[in-house]
């Protein structure tokens, strides 16, 4: 397998775990410079065909994760009922 088949084959991977309107918490970023804190919640908008989940971040902030680099957690059923949901997914 070569390198754009294992990339792919992740991509995949992070598409079916993180399916559009998932939410997740962000735990730590590895850009120093990075726009969203850490604590911040968001939902996923799409997750690319190199693996970034590209996200709307509730403090109004679009930036992507990149799994592996960055540092999240998917929020559970009980966390996403307890919070307002963003709807502009």
């Amino acid at each position: 397998m070569n390198e754009y088949e294992r990339l792919s084959r992740q991509a995949e991977q992070y598409k079916k775990q993180y399916p559009p309107g998932t939410r997740i918490e962000l735990i730590e970023m590895e850009d120093p410079l990075a726009p969203v804190p850490s604590g911040t919640r968001g939902t996923v908008k799409v997750v690319d065909d190199i693996g970034q989940l590209h996200m709307h971040w509730d403090n109004g902030r679009s930036f992507a994760v990149v799994p592996g680099e960055d540092s999240f957690r998917k929020l559970t059923p009980e966390e996403v009922v307890l919070l307002p949901v963003y709807s502009d997914v």
